[in-house]
């Protein structure tokens, strides 16, 4: 990352408790409020960087990620956060980086096709391919390959008789709405075979960087698998250890 010191790095993370865990790492650090929202901004590692709670849901991230490149001038945007698992090999505690993202709950048929957004052309909008290999390398790197994950992290999920986490890149959908039916799940796989998970945000934000012409980056931690034991798992991972992935995965990308 260090050949990357002149830019200016948005870090939005979906959980609240995610930010929280990060802002001790920044160094310089001054604090502004704006939109009924708190942004943090200095530097990791003599990179600067500005990182902000993009609050649930497509508008309200949509509105953080907008402040970030209009107010502060961030030249590239870095979302992280959980995500509900939809393809099958998927366990709670995987690594997702984003490659073709999805808005589900966009559907204007019969004017346009299900999920084409309107006046783009686009069903889906791509994450950078060069910060996609990038940051596979460094997670790969830093975490994967030299198992040195969080030992909270291994230890609970052990607990719950999951595996030792891998790392995907693959199409990621996003829509207002928390996926917890296997029902609708199932409908999701269907229509999007190539589909590995579900969250909020990440469509909108990679929308708005598309139209500002920055670099988007999506990396999602798998919390629950999107189905009727969703909610249960779901709050078991953000209150055991959402945080700590959140400050491992910074870690990998800018130490």
């Amino acid at each position: 990352m260090n050949s990357n010191q002149h830019r200016i790095i948005g870090i939005m993370g979906a959980m609240p408790e995610e930010v929280e865990e990060i802002i001790p790492m920044i160094q310089n650090l001054q604090k502004f409020e704006i939109g009924n929202r708190i942004f943090y901004s200095g530097t990791i590692n003599h990179i600067s960087v500005v990182v902000a709670f993009a609050k649930w849901g497509k508008v309200a991230a949509s509105i953080t990620a907008s402040v970030m490149i209009l107010h502060f001038k961030v030249n590239e945007i870095i979302f992280t956060g959980v995500a509900g698992g939809i393809a099958d090999h998927l366990n709670i505690g995987d690594i997702v980086i984003g490659k073709n993202i999805y808005q589900h709950d966009m559907d204007a048929r019969p004017l346009l096709q299900q999920f084409e957004i309107p006046l783009t052309g686009k069903l889906f909008f791509e994450c950078d391919a060069e910060k996609i290999n990038l940051y596979h390398n460094f997670i790969s790197n830093s975490i994967i390959n030299k198992i040195s994950f969080d030992k909270e992290i291994i230890d609970y999920l052990e607990s719950i008789k999951q595996p030792y986490p891998k790392l995907y890149i693959g199409d990621i959908a996003s829509g207002d709405q928390f996926i917890h039916d296997y029902s609708v799940k199932k409908t999701l796989k269907e229509k999007i075979p190539t589909l590995l998970c579900v969250e909020m945000e990440g469509a909108a934000v990679a929308q708005v960087c598309h139209e500002y012409k920055i670099p988007f980056s999506l990396i999602r931690i798998i919390s629950d698998n999107a189905n009727n034991d969703s909610i249960i798992d779901f709050q078991k991972f953000v209150e055991n250890i959402a945080s700590k992935y959140s400050c491992m995965l910074i870690q990998a990308l800018f130490l």
